[in-house]
Formats: C-alpha cells, sequence, structure tokens
C-alpha cells in the first residue's frame, strides 16, 4: 500500500495488507467509525463495489445484469430490515430513465419534446461539471437560462449585479417570474459595483424579493452562487468567481463548477441552508422598489468613491449577537444575582460603549425618565461615547458635555470628565440617587483620588464599569466595586471572528530555560528567582534573537512589545538587543518620556519596546505588529490583556505576530486556559486541539507550536489533573494556616481559587471525602457520598437554572425536614428529578419521603449540599422565562437540563418507572406533548459535513430540524407535525460531550410552531420558536449566520 493518508474504510483485504506491513517501521492510523455517518461511509463502500462488478462486465451485458444485482440487493436488504416496498422498490426490468412528466394540457408549447429540449441544462441534472471559460466550453450564460427555464425557484448569492450581464437573462427572468415561480436574489453595496438599474428591474419582477447588504466594511460578501430548486429533487447549484456581469457569464476565464443534489447533495443542502440563514439575517435588507433607491444610490456612491459608509444614516443600530450575550448576562447579574453594580471587560476597540449603550437604551425603555452620567478621563472619549449614545437612541440632540471649559445646562444625560467631576461633584445641588445609571469608561483608573469621590456622592440604580484592564499591577483592586465579580467578558475568539481585532499568529518557541526549578509562591513563579535564571547567561538571548529571525520578515523593521520577568530584567534585554545592533529601549513606571518613546515605537525607530507593567495606557498603541512573551505570565486576564495591546486594528497591520518562549514549566502553571481562550469553545479537549493542529481558531488565526515547546506544554497538561488532587490535599491541611475561617466547601474555595469544577474531579470524590483523604476529618464512610460526587459532576454541572438549583438548595437548609404532601406538584416533580440525580435507576426508595428521611440522617452531607447549591445558584448563566403550559411542568424557558431531568418534568420518569427512551424525540400522550432533543453537532469529535448542518438556527426564532428516518408527510408522524396535532418542545445543546468528557444538558427553547417542510423519509421542518433563543446559543446554533 502507498504511504499517506487515507479516508477508506477497512475492508477484509485491505486489513490483510494492514498486517503484512512492518508495524515497527509504519504507523498505521484508524480510528473507529461514528455512528452518525456509517451510513455514509457503508453506502459509499457498496456503491464503489456495484459500480465495478456491472462495469466489469461486457457492455451488451451491463444494463440487464445491473438491474438483475440492484434488486437482488433491494430484496436482500427489505427482508433483512422488514422494509416496505414504499421504501425500497425494485428497479423496472426495462432500464429506462425517466427524463419529464409534464402536462400537456396546461404546456404553452405544442412540441413538448422541442420544449423539453429547450429547457434541460445540456451538462444534465445529476452530474457535476467545471465551467473554465475555455472556447471549448459550454457558456455559462447559455446554460444558466436552461436552469431558470427548467426550476422552480432560483436563489442568487453574489457581491454585485451589471446591467450588462443581467439584460441577456432579463426575458428569462421575466417568463420566469410571469409564471408563478420564485426569484431571490442576495447582493451588496460593496466598492459601488452594482447597477442601480439592474437591482431595480429585479425588485419590479413579479414573485421576486431582492436583499441588500450596506455593512461592506465589516461583511463583505464575495460569494457568486446560484441555486436552481426543482419540486422534483434535482437540484442544481453554481459556485464560483461570476458575479452578473456580460464579461464573468460569457467571455472572462472565470471557473464555476456545477453541484448535483443527485452527486453531491450535502453540498447543495448546505448552500441551499446557507441562504436562507442569510435571508434571514438583519444584516441583509430588503429593497423596495420606490422605497429604497436613493438609500442603495446613495451607499453605492459612497462605496464608489471611497468614502465610509456611516450605517446609522442607513439603519436603526441593533446589537450584534455577540454583544446580546453579554447584555443577557448584564440582565442576569441584576435579576438572577441581584447584582447591579456591573464590571463589563473587553479589549480596547471591541465596543464596550456600544454595549453600554444599548443596556442603557434597555433601561431607558423600561424607565422612561431614567438619568445618565458617562465618565471617563479624556475629552475624545467623552466625544465618541456621545456620539455612540446618540446613534443607538437614535437621538441626536442626546447628552451635553462637561469638559475642557464646556459647560451644560442641564444635568439629566451628562457627559464629564472625572477631573471637571471631581473638582465641582460637592457643589452639585442634586440628590445622591439623582443619576439611575452611571458608566465609568476605563474603570480601572477607579481607585485614583479623582474617581472615588464621584463613586461616594452619587447612588445609581445601575453603576456600570468598563476596561480593558480589571487586573493592576499596582496591587489595587477594582472589584469591591462592583461585587466582586467581573459581570461580563466579551471573549477573545468572538471579537477576532466579528473581525474588531486584528488575527494573530502565535508560535510557542522552545526555550532553554527549566522553569521547574524556580520556586512557586501565592500562585505565581518567584520574581527574583525568574530574573536571575533569564539574565545569567546570553544562551537565551541567542536563542530569542534566532526566533526572530525565523519568523519575522525582517528583525529590522518592526514594533515589538516584550513582556519581561522584572525591571532587571527588562534592562538586560533593551541592553543585549542593543549590543547586536537592534533598536532596543525600556518602558518602565517611572519613565518620564513616555509619549516620547511611543512616538519612537511607531516611527520604527525604537523596534523593541521592553516593558513589564502593561497597565499603562504608554503601552496602548495599535500599530504594534510583534508581541514577544519572554517569561510565563501566570494569569490568564494578564496574559489576554498584554496579548491584547498587540491586537488592536491598524492600516498597516495585517496580523500580529505573538513569539511564546515556552520551557518546562512547573505542574501549577496552567497552559490550559491561555489555549482555550484563544480557541473559544470547542467539542475538543485542548490536548486534543493541540494534537490536532488546533481545528477550531477563531478566522484568520494560526498556532504554531515548535516540537519540543508542544512537548513541555502537553506533559503539562497531562500532569495538572494529577497534581490538582495532591494540590487540594495540601491545600486542605493547610488551610488552617492561611485563614481564621472555618474550613468549608465555599471558604475554601473562596480563599484557594480553585475552580469548583475541579473538587469533584475524580469519581467518588467529594468535598468529605477529600478531607477525610486529607486527614482533617476523621470519619468512617458516609452514606451518599458516592452518589453526590456523580450528581455533581454529570448532572448539576451539566445543568444550569436558577428555579430548580435554589429548589434544592432549600431543600437543603431545611435539612429535608419536610413532608412530601406539602409538595406542589412542580415541587413534587422536582424533588424527583434530584432523586435521579443522585441515583440512576427506579426503586432506591419507595417515596419521596423515605429519600427525605434518608438524606436527613446524613448532616455532613447536607451541609456539603448546602454549598454546592449556594454555588450553583451564584454561577447560574440561564435567564429563565416561565414556561405557559396548561399542564405542570417545572421546567423553564432558557434553562438547562439532562434529559433524565427532562424526562421526569414532562412526566416519562417516575419514582417507581425510569423513561427506557433514547431517540431523539419523546412523546407523552396523555399531555399531547412530545420533545425534541437535538444535538447541535452530531459526531463525538471529527467535522462532519454530511450531518453538521441537519439542525440549526436560520434566526433567533427560526429553527431547521431534521426529523427521524421514517417520517414522511403522509405518515402518522408527518401528519402530526404539519396539523400541530402535539405541542412541540425543543431542547438544544451544542454536542453530546463537553471539553471534560462529560455528557452536557440541553438548552430548553421553549415551545415551538410548525412553519414549513421538504423532504420526505426524513422531513425537513422549519419551526418557529414562541420566545427568541439566547444569544449564547446562538453561537453554535446559528452555524450558517453572517459572522
Amino acid at each position: 500500500m502507498q504511504q499517506g493518508i487515507y479516508e477508506e474504510i477497512i475492508s477484509q483485504l485491505i486489513q490483510k495488507k494492514i498486517l503484512d506491513l512492518d508495524n515497527q517501521r509504519f504507523y498505521i492510523g484508524t480510528k473507529t467509525l461514528d455512528s452518525e455517518e456509517a451510513a455514509i461511509y457503508l453506502s459509499r463502500y457498496l456503491n464503489k463495489v456495484i459500480y465495478f462488478a456491472i462495469n466489469n462486465l461486457k457492455a451488451e451485458k451491463r444494463l440487464d445484469v445491473g438491474i438483475t444485482l440492484v434488486n437482488d440487493i433491494i430484496r436482500l436488504v427489505r427482508d433483512r430490515f422488514k422494509l416496505g416496498e414504499q421504501d425500497l422498490n425494485l428497479l423496472d426490468v426495462q432500464g429506462k430513465l425517466l427524463t419529464a412528466i409534464i402536462d400537456k394540457t396546461t404546456c404553452s408549447y405544442p412540441d413538448v419534446a422541442e420544449y423539453l429540449k429547450a429547457i434541460t441544462p445540456y451538462t444534465r441534472l445529476t452530474q457535476s461539471e467545471l465551467f473554465t471559460g475555455s472556447n471549448q466550453s459550454i457558456s455559462l450564460e447559455s446554460e444558466m437560462k436552461r436552469e431558470i427555464a427548467s426550476s422552480d425557484e432560483v436563489c442568487i448569492l453574489v457581491s454585485f449585479i451589471k446591467w450588462t450581464g443581467l439584460r441577456g437573462l432579463q426575458d428569462d427572468f421575466l417568463q420566469f417570474t410571469e409564471s408563478g415561480k420564485k426569484l431571490r436574489v442576495i447582493t451588496t453595496s460593496y466598492i459601488g459595483a452594482t447597477d442601480l438599474k439592474a437591482v431595480q428591474f429585479l425588485a419590479g419582477l413579479k414573485n421576486t424579493e431582492v436583499k441588500i447588504s450596506y455593512n461592506n466594511s465589516n461583511e463583505r460578501l464575495h460569494a457568486k452562487a446560484y441555486l436552481f430548486l426543482r419540486k422534483t429533487g434535482f437540484d442544481t447549484g453554481y459556485i464560483g468567481s461570476s458575479n452578473i456581469s456580460h464579461s464573468a457569464l460569457n467571455r472572462g476565464l472565470e471557473w464555476n463548477i456545477k453541484i448535483t443534489q443527485a452527486e453531491i447533495g450535502h453540498v447543495i443542502d448546505k448552500f441551499h441552508k446557507t441562504f436562507e440563514t442569510y435571508w434571514e439575517s438583519s444584516e441583509f435588507e430588503t429593497f423596495q422598489l420606490g422605497v429604497d433607491d436613493e438609500k442603495l444610490s446613495r451607499s453605492l456612491k459612497q462605496q464608489k468613491f471611497g468614502k465610509s459608509l456611516d450605517l446609522t444614516e442607513l439603519r436603526k443600530c441593533e446589537p450584534f449577537w455577540y454583544q446580546k450575550e453579554i447584555l443577557d448576562k448584564l440582565l442576569i447579574e441584576r435579576n438572577v444575582h441581584n447584582r447591579w453594580k456591573n464590571l463589563i471587560v473587553a479589549a480596547t476597540g471591541t465596543g464596550k460603549t456600544m454595549i453600554s449603550a444599548f443596556d442603557y437604551r434597555r433601561f431607558k425603555n423600561e424607565n422612561s425618565h431614567a438619568r445618565l452620567l458617562y465618565v471617563a478621563h479624556r475629552k475624545e472619549i467623552l466625544q465618541q461615547a456621545q456620539k455612540t449614545f446618540k446613534d443607538v437612541l437614535q437621538d441626536y440632540n442626546f447628552g451635553q458635555l462637561w469638559v475642557d471649559g464646556l459647560e451644560p445646562d442641564n444635568y439629566d444625560f451628562l457627559f464629564a470628565s472625572n477631573m471637571t467631576l471631581k473638582n465641582r461633584v460637592n457643589d452639585l445641588p442634586l440628590a445622591d440617587d439623582y443619576y439611575d445609571y452611571i458608566i465609568i469608561d476605563e474603570v480601572h483608573h477607579v481607585s485614583a483620588s479623582s474617581y472615588r469621590p464621584i463613586l461616594n456622592r452619587f447612588k445609581p440604580k445601575i453603576l456600570v464599569g468598563l476596561t480593558a484592564t480589571p487586573e493592576r499591577m499596582d496591587g489595587e483592586d477594582i472589584l469591591p466595586d462592583f461585587c466582586n465579580a467581573i459581570a461580563a467578558e466579551i471573549r477573545l475568539p468572538e471579537a477576532l471572528n466579528q473581525r474588531l481585532l486584528c488575527p494573530f499568529q502565535y508560535f510557542g518557541v522552545s526555550d532553554n530555560i527549566d522553569l521547574s526549578r524556580v520556586s512557586w509562591e501565592n500562585g505565581k513563579y518567584n520574581v527574583a528567582e525568574l530574573t536571575c535564571v533569564y539574565t545569567e547567561s546570553d544562551e537565551r538571548v541567542r536563542l530569542i534573537i534566532n526566533a526572530l529571525d525565523r519568523y519575522l520578515t525582517d528583525i529590522h523593521s518592526v514594533r515589538a512589545l516584550c513582556f519581561c520577568a522584572s525591571i532587571d530584567h527588562a534592562k538586560y534585554m533593551a541592553m543585549k538587543f542593543s549590543l547586536v545592533g537592534l533598536k532596543a529601549d525600556v518602558l518602565l513606571g517611572d519613565t518620564h518620556d513616555r509619549t516620547g518613546i511611543r512616538k519612537q515605537l511607531e516611527r520604527k525607530e525604537i523596534n523593541y519596546l521592553f516593558v513589564v507593567d502593561v497597565f499603562n495606557e504608554g503601552v496602548d498603541i495599535p500599530s504594534v505588529d510583534t508581541v514577544l512573551f519572554l517569561r510565563p505570565t501566570e494569569s490568564l486576564t494578564v496574559f489576554l490583556q498584554q496579548l491584547g495591546r498587540g491586537l488592536r486594528l491598524h492600516e498597516n497591520k495585517q496580523c500580529l505576530t505573538v513569539l511564546d518562549f515556552v520551557g518546562n514549566a512547573r505542574a501549577e502553571y496552567n497552559f490550559e486556559s491561555r489555549f482555550r481562550a484563544m480557541i473559544g469553545r470547542s467539542n475538543m479537549s485542548i490536548k486534543e486541539e493541540i494534537e490536532e493542529g488546533f481545528v477550531h481558531l477563531p478566522l484568520g488565526c494560526t498556532i504554531v507550536l515548535e516540537k519540543q515547546a508542544q512537548s513541555h506544554i502537553l506533559n503539562n497538561i497531562k500532569s495538572y489533573v494529577s497534581f490538582n488532587k495532591n494540590m487540594i490535599l495540601a491545600r486542605i491541611r493547610n488551610f488552617k494556616n492561611e485563614t481564621n475561617l472555618p474550613l468549608t466547601l465555599s471558604n475554601f474555595l473562596k480563599i484557594t481559587h480553585i475552580p469548583f469544577r475541579r473538587i469533584y474531579n475524580w469519581d467518588n470524590k467529594s468535598w468529605v471525602t477529600l478531607c477525610m483523604d486529607a486527614g482533617v476529618l476523621d470519619l468512617q464512610e458516609l452514606l451518599f457520598m458516592k452518589e453526590l460526587s456523580r450528581a455533581v459532576r454529570k448532572k448539576w454541572l451539566s445543568a444550569d437554572s436558577y428555579s430548580y438549583f435554589s429548589f434544592l438548595h432549600e431543600l437543603a437548609v431545611k435539612r429535608f425536614l419536610v413532608k412530601e404532601e406539602e409538595l406542589s406538584t412542580e415541587e413534587t416533580l422536582m424533588a424527583t428529578m434530584f432523586y435521579y440525580d443522585m441515583w440512576q435507576d427506579a426503586g432506591t426508595f419507595n417515596s419521596l419521603q423515605e429519600m427525605f428521611d434518608a438524606l436527613a440522617d446524613v448532616p455532613l452531607l447536607i451541609d456539603e449540599m448546602i454549598d454546592i447549591f449556594t454555588l450553583l445558584c451564584d454561577s447560574v448563566q440561564a435567564l429563565e422565562i416561565p414556561l405557559l403550559i396548561d399542564f405542570p411542568c417545572p421546567l423553564r424557558v432558557h434553562g438547562r437540563y439532562t434529559r433524565e431531568q427532562i424526562q421526569v418534568a414532562l412526566g416519562k420518569s417516575t419514582l417507581t418507572k425510569k423513561s427506557s427512551g433514547r431517540e431523539g424525540v419523546e412523546r407523552n400522550k396523555e399531555f399531547n406533548v412530545e420533545a425534541m432533543f437535538v444535538d447541535l453537532n452530531k459526531t463525538e469529535r471529527d467535522y462532519s459535513p454530511t450531518t453538521m448542518y441537519n439542525d440549526y438556527a436560520l434566526s433567533e426564532t427560526l429553527f431547521h430540524w431534521q426529523s427521524q428516518n421514517s417520517a414522511n408527510e403522509e405518515s402518522s408522524v408527518g401528519t402530526a407535525y404539519i396539523s400541530e396535532q402535539n405541542r412541540m418542545l425543543l431542547f438544544v445543546r451544542e454536542q453530546k460531550k463537553d471539553e471534560y468528557n462529560n455528557t452536557m444538558g440541553y438548552i430548553f427553547l421553549g415551545e415551538v410552531t410548525y412553519v414549513s417542510h421538504y423532504g420526505n423519509r426524513p422531513m425537513n421542518i422549519r419551526w418557529k420558536l414562541k420566545t427568541p433563543m439566547p444569544a449564547l446559543l446562538w453561537d453554535f446554533a446559528g452555524k450558517l449566520a453572517v459572522g
């Protein structure tokens, strides 16, 4: 067998060849076939076998013998799986192809055969073709005319439309739409290339809709794609380089591939589904002839002549999905956790001010007289903030400035400098609660004397702090002013995918320093020892310069920020770089000419600026194109802030180059969290991401690890879990030396900052049993501790429901001294959900009362439960909405639940009988309700183009769902869906397993109603959500969405 990569199911012959290979010499890569893709791979293999067998016959025998062979296979399959003729029917022995069914009584053409010849594509309906614009190729325009004439619906997605290209097809489109068939077109005003006349012509056709994207700065639509849908199922599409222009369709060297439903149906399906998702996106606005002509004309002119287009002139400002996620989190902080002082953390340039404006708009809509105070330390920030609020509120008279001598004549909506307020705040004749909503921009300055009088003076209903740097090197902590919590963060991958930040190329460079010998104190390396190992030899300097030469285009033409361990380390590096002819300097906390040094870096008079303190504005330089991590950064927040200094967008910067020098780290050092922060949410562990080559990075980003650096990182990740247990036991033993607080789970987590999940990271280990292992509790084995450990790890960490967790907390606080008969119906159901969280099977107790009594006898178990449910309630991320339904149900819309919890809530599992349902749907005939369980990612780990687009969101209120394979519109199940005989409830999760390999819970999206469907066996159904899905899920569910 040839060396190389394969994706082939292993036959007996291949297996024999593999066994003949020298396994000492050859690596044989195999993996188990995923059950979700089994049908695809097995049928593909059988197709090859049948093709080979028939094609190997003499030409005159191929048809007859082939039909007999295929019919024999069909009979075998039908008998084996007990299928009917409607599922698998035999081929007719005549061996003919059906080419058309035309109603002659309504056909306008007397010669139907000639008509069919005129409308049938030359390239046929079942085979793909590549159009290259060569002399021998069929004209794309002529083939499109036939595609249009033979279609029932046409969908077009192009960057621009020229009248010269459209006029060659105008009669075809006119005849097509006049016959009652549907035409939909999406295009843009990008670079002003579209002709207004072309859009006006299309918008004037019957049964035609046109949508335009005016947002060309962020979402440049470059697609050129045409989809031709037919009720017969023989859909075709064209994807390539041709917009609608004369040269592109007729004479340009354009490449376009024709795809067919018959040959590569999953690509046609993705095309169709992506188009439908774009169609539902607010990014594309409907063009109404006679209404939007001037708007499009203005946009085309502005684009054509290179003027930036202010989108607020064209439409009302609305938050993007990632901003909605932040807004949702703010609501959760206030309405669930009762925290009304909220800190928002995000890199500079990612839209913090815009989010605060949207949040204020929501608050003002509910409180029409809500007064606003916006505080910042620079006039430019205040002016930009005021403009943002004007745009979001669509009120261009909103607010007044109070800075640099500008005096307001009204205090209601004030944008004021901190220094002005500090000097005048005590003279203001305003009540303490005059302002309802106060925003402090760049709130990391809040500990300064100029801000404290403002916070002390006013008591708003809502206080919002905005910053990119919540951790300060001067030791001051801003969290106490914000309920000791970061309310929301714009995660790095989301900002990169939205093109708010510059993409990065991250190189993990193998370092020659062994950091395992450096002391670890208070969660950090000892700085003095770090400085010593980094400055004791020039060998590391040579290693760093060699890496620069290897990865940078020109080491003498960069703007690099270089983060060092200490002042002495920074001075040492600057000196060494200067000695080898590199232009280097140091920026320290006491540097006087900070502005001058910054300008030198911008002009490349300095190429390498060595710094220690990232938190000064002197290193906020958008043109920085290179970041060097010359020391390990223990804090994830600090690492992201340092990285963020290079991620600012700049006109002359395509990407940020990051060189991170990775040595052998101590086991306490956590590489995993920094890579997760750069990658974002995925269905792989970080170990798998590294081994697979980082397949889930943000758009335009790269991570490359040198061999030894990768080895250091993987070894660190592998040792981190086992180290954690030993560390936790040691910290438990030493707890009495760290604090006077009593040793409880909540106190331990508060003092040690160990993640809650880590405590329950091992089978059969709870907090109490860990304390026993550490020797601080001298007890015999307690009842139900194994069950509790499993419930935390497998159930409660997979759920997210304040209503459920608060009920369990109440039970524990009452020490389970409750009477079953006093519970409401919903409470009884939640208690039964709790039973299945703890015990997997029915019948462990005969009643809930018996369970309560048993638990009440284990006080240490109850103490631990109280702490667990307090922590779970405090970390809830779901903003629950009541479910309006006419039977008792404890579930709340947007809560996250395990399948077993849902089965209890819907009456399918009781204390005496557990539901056996494992399929994608579950029905309760008594309540006339059906639950749909959806995994957005079907396969466990791999990207699967054939299954990943079966279930997805078209918008926040529309969901595409694929039924069971047996469902069709004529079956009882299909009829029930279409006629809405059952109330349909939708439960969705991102994938089966999370990054910790635990089964994920489902987010409850509430009741849905039927909109439309297409296809049979399976049916593809579009459901309408009564409640828009949360922004947190849209990130996963909107797989085909813009951005």
